[in-house]
């Protein structure tokens, strides 16, 4: 391809989807704070959406600019208000520091009504979630998303403009029983997951003594509140944290325990792919469940290295953390596993059985994290420092153990 003066230029390759955003005469908020910050106005012909939960727009502006816009939303209008005001929380403790390695997209501007926030647009940007589809979320770019996480968690922990409140997250208010209003409003792959979590009493238990621990917490920190691979945008000059709407103060092991928790989803969802590229797989044969368990301990195997290199890039930043926070990051990727079962139900008529392979590891690890936290590559020696990750099949094969 060329570029504007016709030179040829390298082709990035792209997978961010791409969809037709809201038409803005439908939203004219845009254009005013466009207008507002003196950006010009959205090209209509190159605008552009990408999927989320928001409404969001994105291109070049007749300035010359390229602009992303969302709109926070949430399912209440109070809901989105606390959204926009923690995201607004996070630029301004970051403004002040544009070299940290916290720094995202530049912050352009916001409308307090509309509930509108501009940013720069990275160019040829790809998510966490698309370079780990591709693997190429590798062992360095970990180890720099652990260092990320880490100057977050050393942030001021300012209570004066930190939300101070728990995060929702699980949802144990509803482990004993819906409202109506939920229950009306849930795909039929939810309501299945909320079966299997209510009838669960062990699980239950485990995960209000989570909760109960994250509350009890007296160091709360300043955390990201819903870290997942897509909440990373790397571009060639750098790696980025973004979407900072559940930011507040909280247990760092929630951030720590989602990062691994991917991993540990990202295996468990690997094992068909694994299985199915045997030399001798074939569609007759029925795999059992110690075919399943094996194929799952490599998977996890070869995926370890990047949950230790995050763990060694987050403890290069934080030299310091507390006795329990290796065991509560394990209890929270164990609840990241029906996290992501609930995000899948969201948009599937029913739980699938990798869905369902997924919660079964997520229970394992909720009811004895202690024992899961060399397995999800946090390990540590007596001095506090990182000692490299657990040996092959080290503890793996208890994730398969039926309860």
């Amino acid at each position: 391809m060329t570029d504007k003066n016709g030179a040829e230029v390298e082709e990035t390759r792209q997978t961010r989807a791409r969809y037709d955003p809201l038409a803005l005469d439908k939203e004219p908020r845009v254009a005013a704070l466009l207008a507002s910050l003196r950006l010009g106005s959205f090209d209509p012909a190159e605008l552009t959406s990408h999927v989320g939960r928001n409404d969001n727009w994105s291109g070049p502006t007749t300035t010359g600019d390229r602009v992303f816009v969302k709109r926070l939303g949430g399912p209440s209008p109070a809901d989105a208000r606390r959204r926009f005001e923690r995201l607004l929380a996070f630029e301004t403790l970051a403004a002040g520091d544009t070299e940290s390695i916290l720094s995202g997209p530049k912050f352009l501007g916001h409308d307090d009504e509309a509930l509108l926030v501009a940013f720069e647009l990275l160019d040829g940007a790809r998510s966490g979630a698309e370079l780990a589809a591709d693997d190429a979320f590798d062992d360095e770019l970990c180890r720099v998303a652990g260092r990320i996480t880490g100057a977050l968690h050393e942030m001021p922990a300012d209570t004066t403009l930190l939300d101070t409140t728990p995060h929702p997250l699980p949802a144990t208010d509803r482990l004993r029983v819906l409202p109506l209003s939920v229950f009306t409003a849930a795909t039929y792959g939810e309501l299945e997951t909320w079966r299997l979590l209510q009838g669960d009493g062990e699980l239950l238990d485990a995960l209000n003594a989570l909760k109960q621990r994250e509350q009890a917490l007296t160091d709360k920190r300043p955390i990201h509140g819903d870290m997942r691979l897509d909440q990373f945008l790397w571009t060639p000059e750098r790696l980025h944290l973004t979407d900072w709407e559940e930011f507040r103060l909280g247990d760092p092991a929630r951030d720590v325990g989602a990062f691994v928790g991917e991993w540990l989803y990202f295996a468990v969802r690997g094992i068909p792919k694994a299985i199915g590229s045997e030399p001798d797989f074939t569609f007759d044969h029925e795999t059992t469940h110690e075919e399943i368990l094996s194929f799952g301990v490599r998977e996890l195997d070869r995926l370890r290295p990047r949950m230790a290199a995050f763990w060694d890039g987050y403890r290069s930043v934080r030299t310091t953390v507390d006795e329990g926070l290796r065991a509560r990051a394990a209890a929270f990727a164990g609840w990241h596993m029906f996290d992501r079962m609930f995000a899948t139900a969201m948009v599937g008529g029913r739980v699938q059985a990798a869905d369902r392979a997924c919660a079964g590891i997520g229970r394992t690890v909720l009811l004895s994290p202690e024992g899961f936290t060399d397995t999800l590559g946090l390990v540590e020696s007596a001095s506090g420092h990182m000692t490299g990750t657990a040996g092959p099949g080290t503890h793996t094969s208890r994730l398969g153990e039926k309860h």
